[in-house]
């Protein structure tokens, strides 16, 4: 006498149909389909909430150099000098103020620079 899994591998087709809703063709309705793609999507969701903390980062840098250019400091010096005056600002922060509101930027440059001199 065998053991037929009707109930389990219907509920586990079901779970697996039910996260690729919205697939194109039969990636949303054929069980081997949209198995194969949703292992896809998982993974690359799963490496991607990694690369999403890098590319802001890097985001983040390019914002603070652009906004420091014009008062004559290098991204590195500007972090340089924000670490010899002790002041703990995090790169999003720096970028937002940078973008947002530049007079206090403007003063935290001052900061930098005097550290620097």
């Amino acid at each position: 006498m065998r053991v037929k899994g009707g109930f389990v591998t219907r509920r586990r087709h079901k779970k697996v149909l039910k996260q690729t809703k919205g697939y194109r063709g039969g990636r949303s309705n054929l069980f081997r389909m949209a198995n194969t793609t949703l292992v896809r999507a998982l993974n690359f969701a799963f490496r991607d909430r990694k690369v999403r903390k890098r590319e802001f980062r890097r985001l983040w840098i390019i914002r603070i150099n652009a906004a420091v250019r014009p008062h004559g400091l290098s991204y590195s010096r500007f972090m340089h000098g924000l670490k010899q005056a002790q002041v703990h600002l995090d790169r999003k922060v720096l970028a937002d103020m940078a973008v947002n509101s530049p007079s206090s930027f403007e003063a935290v440059v001052g900061k930098a620079k005097g550290a620097l001199s």
